[in-house]
């Protein structure tokens, strides 16, 4: 259905272990997929040592472009924060090492997330990631967060809540943000775009989200698929 839909690519993402080897799995089977490998958040209490040895080293597999989705989530704390800080920074370190870019979770943690980049970012300077760190993935913070984000050198995605009538500041925040730092996602199977909202999400739905963006921006709909393919393709490595 997303061929169907005119999607070339798709970088699926894993959130633990299991996910990261099922991830692995589908790129390997389909040359139009791409694999992120990392502990979300949530997960976050799960990642002890013998498990972090064996996500980096399903990361070094060809078909893992990005570690993620890594990061911070203070809304729901299914992890205990102290814990989220040390996973995150963890696979930081080891992105770093392996020379991939990083797919960030950030909810209601965005000061910290900020910090934290900030710092890793400034040691990243001179490498061959530098100005494609990663990306901001379903991207929640205001315009201010996002023009720092874009400064360290990261992207920002975004998803279905583009296309729902109480969006307004990320509307505002779709019209400043470079094109050539935007990125268009699904975040499957959550976040379905209108008008399918409260159904589950897929890959074969993006294309509303960058209709949503191109009617924002007052630009033609295969400008922003053109401008957005190519970011991927810079940003992960891929090519379509």
């Amino acid at each position: 259905r997303a061929r169907e839909a005119g999607v070339a690519a798709i970088v699926t993402i894993g959130t633990d272990l299991s996910t990261s080897q099922q991830a692995v799995g589908l790129a390997k089977e389909y040359d139009c997929i791409h694999a992120a490998v990392g502990m979300h958040p949530h997960d976050a209490k799960r990642l002890d040592g013998a498990t972090l040895a064996e996500l980096r080293e399903l990361a070094r597999d060809p078909t893992v472009v990005a570690v993620g989705e890594i990061g911070l989530d203070f809304y729901r704390n299914l992890s205990p924060p102290d814990v989220q800080r040390r996973a995150f920074q963890a696979q930081l370190a080891w992105a770093a090492k392996l020379g991939k870019p990083v797919v960030i979770h950030d909810r209601d943690a965005h000061d910290e997330i900020l910090e934290i980049l900030t710092g890793w970012a400034t040691g990243m300077q001179d490498t061959p990631l530098s100005g494609r760190l990663g990306v901001l993935h379903t991207f929640s913070g205001d315009w201010a967060m996002a023009q720092q984000a874009i400064e360290l050198g990261f992207y920002i995605s975004i998803s279905g809540p583009v296309t729902y009538k109480k969006a307004e500041q990320l509307s505002e925040i779709v019209q400043r943000v470079p094109l050539d730092r935007l990125l268009v996602e699904t975040d499957c199977p959550f976040l379905t775009p209108h008008p399918y909202r409260g159904k589950r999400n897929e890959p074969a739905y993006v294309g509303l989200v960058a209709q949503r963006i191109a009617v924002l921006r007052g630009m033609p709909f295969e400008a922003i698929v053109e401008a957005t393919t190519a970011n991927a393709q810079r940003l992960f490595g891929f090519e379509v």
